[in-house]
């Protein structure tokens, strides 16, 4: 078995993912195009020598469809011979399709692979391409379903988080997300969407909104108050978790993670291909795993995932320099810092998708391509990204400077 490692990490801006978001007249397969275009002018790239284009795409229907990494290819003038895949594990698509480049490199498979992933929810809705997990009664009932936002509201009140909260660990996604672009800490990652003009559509995450305070979001109803309560989705939650009362339901659209559009690719390859390239690595994938967890709690995942991941790594919790954890919601942060005791200057230091969204497919190769620059920026050693899932799972990856 031979190393993977990580020669190069893009990403575009993301925006707003309503019709008046300025990426919504970029269709999914676009921006996938453009972040394929960057690693290749980047880097020098032979396409020709690309083994795989692996992509998450959560909603992979419409114009979203038909494997898109490789109709991006397309757009983006690749060699025919650079094949392309997609596949969905919901929000963590983007980081299972660097896991399984990683994976395809060091059984020998592979030498060359740009993973990532896209996700146009502006022009493609969350949810359109259905599914039983929540559509068929057979399937729902045995796997407890409630929707994302209760089970969030479910983890903050098992596990004593208030309205205050979530609204400060909010508060404070913005405050970094808004310092770190003020100090041009993504410049290195971010590559603007241009129209055909070469005309600049967006070059930064419009979803932020960095005067956001305790009051302002204070003033904002709770979100889930109504399939909890009026959909009968509490009582199904207490059922699971009997243990529980009464749901506190305390998250928003200010403490829940943006709708936005984006895409994101990292280059993967060998020893052998960076030596072929004349690229020097930044970091090696050193483990990853994944993990079901219970389904009603659901988005406990990555406590579990990164319990399993660091046994298999022999590693522990102080080996990791800084963890990347999307913020889907609030609560879900909160309860791995009480989980694992980490201290909030050590997680999502530069802000993350309550500030700047999350484009679901592209959410896992984003967070990925972050952290590294800020572990490169701190002169860190060891990262562990991970993420939450619908229908209870965990994906986690721990990367190394090298």
């Amino acid at each position: 078995m031979s190393d993977a490692y990580v020669y190069d990490a893009v990403r575009t801006p993301r925006g707003r993912g309503k019709k008046d978001g300025s990426l919504h007249e970029v269709p999914a397969v676009r921006l996938a195009a453009k972040v394929l275009e960057a690693v290749r002018d980047r880097n020098g790239l032979d396409t020709s020598q690309v083994d795989d284009i692996i992509f998450g795409c959560v909603d992979p229907v419409g114009e979203a469809g038909s494997v898109i990494p490789r109709s991006a290819s397309f757009e983006a003038g690749y060699d025919q011979r650079a094949p392309g895949i997609q596949l969905s594990r919901f929000c963590a698509s983007g980081l299972d399709a660097i896991n399984l480049g990683a994976a395809k490199i060091a059984g020998g498979s592979d030498d060359i692979v740009i993973a990532g992933g896209v996700e146009s929810m502006s022009r493609v809705g969350m949810g359109m391409s259905g599914g039983a997990w929540f559509m068929d009664p057979s399937v729902g009932l045995p796997g407890y379903f409630v929707p994302q936002g209760v089970s969030a509201d479910l983890i903050a009140t098992k596990y004593g988080f208030s309205r205050d909260d979530v609204d400060a660990y909010s508060v404070e996604s913005q405050k970094r997300a808004a310092h770190s672009w003020e100090q041009g800490y993504f410049k290195k990652s971010v590559v603007p969407v241009k129209d055909q003009n070469g005309l600049v559509i967006l070059d930064h995450d419009e979803h932020m909104r960095p005067g956001t305070d305790m009051q302002s979001l204070a003033s904002l109803n709770p979100s889930f108050v109504m399939p909890g309560e009026m959909g009968g989705f509490n009582a199904v939650a207490i059922q699971r978790h009997p243990e529980v009362e009464a749901i506190n339901h305390v998250h928003h659209a200010g403490n829940s993670s943006g709708i936005v559009d984006g895409a994101a690719a990292v280059l993967l390859g060998s020893k052998r291909a960076g030596e072929t390239m004349g690229l020097k690595p930044r970091a090696r994938i050193r483990a990853f795993t994944n993990i079901g967890s219970e389904p009603a709690i659901m988005l406990t995942g990555p406590v579990d995932v990164t319990e399993k991941l660091l046994e298999k790594a022999n590693m522990k919790i102080s080996d990791i320099d800084l963890f990347e954890l999307n913020e889907a919601f609030a609560s879900v942060v909160l309860r791995y810092m009480q989980a694992f005791d980490i201290p909030h200057d050590k997680i999502n230091v530069n802000g993350g998708a309550i500030a700047m969204g999350h484009p679901l497919g592209a959410t896992g190769a984003i967070i990925l391509g972050t952290v590294l620059d800020e572990l490169e920026r701190r002169n860190l050693n060891t990262a562990l990204v991970t993420l939450c899932i619908g229908a209870g799972m965990g994906t986690a990856t721990i990367i190394e400077r090298v």
